[in-house]
């Protein structure tokens, strides 16, 4: 049965507040050189741990999304242009925060011929030369299959690259815009065939059933993906698709060891993981 987005969320699903220290300093830094944070935009429950580790995912090329997928809270709409200094301002907010591993991710960009492409290998490329000993994890879109876009990430070579093939191939058309469930498995095995780690990441309780998990287990390992992580997806507004149940805690722990016994060589599985937990241990 559907969970209203107003009804009481079980105890482990209790979020800690923002505060501290290094919280407030990054939440300065991101203010300061105006940028975007899927931290903020999604309306992620680990914003106050990662924060207060003075770590941050940041989102690149602008925080409207051009598609409308229903578990999603980032904005959606006509896209602002394309600000061409955007890699230089987050190249150097991550050396003012000292980050040893950053994360990069973005909206969808299908208004743009390369989608976004270009920006993306720049971003990446600002960070290694301002930032050399800090490793990367691109977190990418689908670039609507034109792999020529996909091959300039791949080409820049940040040590992980993931994209999210956010859940079962059944439940697939009824959230995910535009998307496509076999799609995401080749932008997955073309990441592995390149010789670059690939990840991806799942949200349960969205109606799927505990075979239906291990079945995309399996096809994500068959397309090499090698890390994977699991959360709770938590409805972002009464417009957006409704929980249809909150998985308790252990049965996060029955899908990490059977990711494991499959061959992912991480797998991060708990009721508030997001795509960027703990994602400096992957690499």
């Amino acid at each position: 049965m559907a969970q209203s987005l107003y009804s009481k969320k079980p105890e482990w699903l209790k979020i800690r507040l923002p505060e501290g220290e290094s919280y407030q300093k990054v939440k300065q830094i991101v203010k300061q050189n105006n940028l975007h944070t899927i931290c903020s935009s999604g309306k992620c429950p680990n914003l106050a741990e990662c924060w207060g580790m003075s770590t941050a995912t940041f989102m690149i090329l602008g925080d409207i999304c051009t598609r409308s997928c229903r578990f999603c809270a980032t904005k959606t709409g006509r896209p602002l242009a394309v600000d061409i200094n955007e890699p230089i301002r987050v190249s150097e907010s991550v050396k003012l925060m000292q980050l040893k591993h950053v994360v990069l991710t973005s909206v969808d960009r299908d208004d743009l011929s390369d989608g976004g492409a270009n920006i993306w290998a720049a971003t990446i490329r600002e960070i290694r030369k301002k930032n050399p000993v800090t490793t990367i994890e691109a977190l990418i879109p689908d670039f609507n299959g034109h792999w020529e876009n996909l091959q300039m990430v791949i080409a820049e070579r940040p040590e992980i690259i993931s994209h999210n093939i956010e859940t079962i191939k059944r439940i697939t058309p009824q959230i995910r815009s535009k998307a496509d469930y076999n799609k995401s498995l080749d932008v997955l095995r073309r990441i592995s065939e390149n010789g670059i780690k690939a990840k991806s990441g799942i949200m349960v309780g969205l109606g799927e059933k505990e075979e239906e998990v291990f079945a995309l287990m399996d096809d994500l390992r068959g397309a090499n993906c090698s890390i994977l992580t699991i959360g709770q997806y938590l409805q972002p507004t009464k417009e957006h698709y409704p929980v249809q149940e909150y998985i308790h805690p252990n049965q996060f722990l029955k899908y990490r060891d059977s990711g494991l016994g499959k061959g992912f060589i991480h797998v991060e599985s708990q009721p508030l993981v997001r795509s960027s937990y703990h994602a400096e241990k992957h690499v």
